[in-house]
């Protein structure tokens, strides 16, 4: 490699990695807990091994009715289910297209068609953490930012790999030259530990961006896809009656078998149209979960109206989603994930340790 592009890709090398270093550390700090959400969740609470029959589960409709009798005048916008417990969440609202700010939460016990007994208060600190690491508290604005810090530091790896190259194919790869000074030693370690770890650090870099990107890319979908499956009429919101979520739901599953449903938007909602319940559906496998399928049935005769698998573009972003976290084989892989991502703050805070390091006229010509 000529001198004058080494030199090039080192300054794309420097300043990448100056703008996120800062940003990724902290995003490496909240991501660690973030890997064990449901674990640090379920700290302090008991451990309950849920049983049921399914044949005493109270319908659908039972339990939607019984929510909104805790709402009056509310309508069913989203119904959610728990996977461990015959529990149905039901977001509702004073229209079907309520902001979410006038949504309401109400889970119901399909058992006892009431709200869970002892049922904690939603939030906590995990939610504050996902909040910050997410946008840096700092909503849609901070989202898009952190999306540019994921790609600087992608940028980062990919010229830190270009700087690597020379060196390890004259040196060998992973070598550590032990008779220069600690600012050399730091800077052996720092490439052989970005090098170990650079497949995993491009993954959870390009996922993060991606995820950054959940708003529009949704957004495109449901203007795109959803709305050519919805085929709107002209008029107000289909209104709720009882009996179309059993229904709808039934018709569903019988249009694309093996599935189980994830959630249900009623007419209105913004995964929804006007005139439809949209049942999302997924897979039983770990990576099928993760996937949906949008079935859409007429809210007025309970009849499927169209079923569209999601396109290129949405599976990338789900199945984006739970790999950034490392979600996808159990504890080990979280372990994993656990232990890559404490290895990435000794690269970045190495990193940033080498550049305080270098003498002050070579960070003045550097910067030049």
């Amino acid at each position: 490699m000529k001198p004058a592009t080494l030199r090039a890709w080192s300054k794309v090398h420097t300043w990448s990695s100056l703008i996120c270093t800062l940003f990724m550390l902290i995003l490496a700090l909240t991501g660690l807990p973030l890997v064990f959400h449901d674990e640090i969740d379920g700290i302090g609470k008991p451990e309950r091994i849920e049983r049921w029959n399914d044949a005493e589960l109270v319908t659908l409709d039972r339990a939607i009715a019984a929510a909104l009798a805790l709402e009056p005048g509310a309508v069913p916008i989203y119904l959610s289910f728990d996977e461990d417990r015959p529990v149905v969440n039901l977001t509702s609202g004073p229209v079907g297209d309520a902001p979410e700010t006038a949504m309401r939460f109400h889970p119901i016990d399909r058992r006892t068609a009431a709200p869970p007994q002892g049922e904690a208060p939603g939030g906590g600190v995990m939610d504050v953490v996902l909040d910050l690491h997410k946008d840096l508290l700092l909503g849609t604005v901070g989202e898009y930012f952190v999306g540019a810090i994921g790609l600087c530091f992608v940028l980062a790896l990919v010229s830190g790999v270009v700087l690597y190259a020379p060196f390890a194919r004259k040196a060998g790869f992973a070598s550590v030259r032990k008779a220069k000074t600690a600012r050399t030693r730091w800077l052996d370690w720092h490439n052989l530990i970005g090098g170990v770890t650079l497949a995993w650090a491009l993954v959870v870099g390009l996922t993060g961006t991606i995820n950054t990107l959940a708003e529009p890319i949704t957004a495109w979908w449901r203007a795109d896809a959803l709305a050519h499956l919805a085929r709107d009429r002209a008029g107000p919101i289909a209104p709720y009656r009882p009996g179309i979520a059993d229904q709808a739901l039934r018709n569903a599953q019988a249009a694309v078998p093996g599935m189980r449903v994830q959630f249900i938007a009623f007419p209105g909602a913004a995964f929804s149209s006007r005139d439809h319940l949209a049942v999302y559906l997924q897979g039983a496998t770990p990576l099928t979960a993760k996937l949906l399928t949008p079935v859409m049935v007429d809210a007025r005769t309970g009849k499927v109206d169209g079923v569209a698998p999601m396109p290129w573009y949405m599976k990338a972003l789900l199945l984006a989603q739970p790999l950034h976290f490392g979600d996808y084989g159990g504890m080990a892989m979280k372990l994993l994930w656990a232990v890559l991502d404490l290895v990435s703050i000794v690269v970045l805070g190495s990193g940033l340790y080498l550049w305080l390091r270098k003498p002050r006229a070579a960070r003045r010509s550097r910067a030049a």
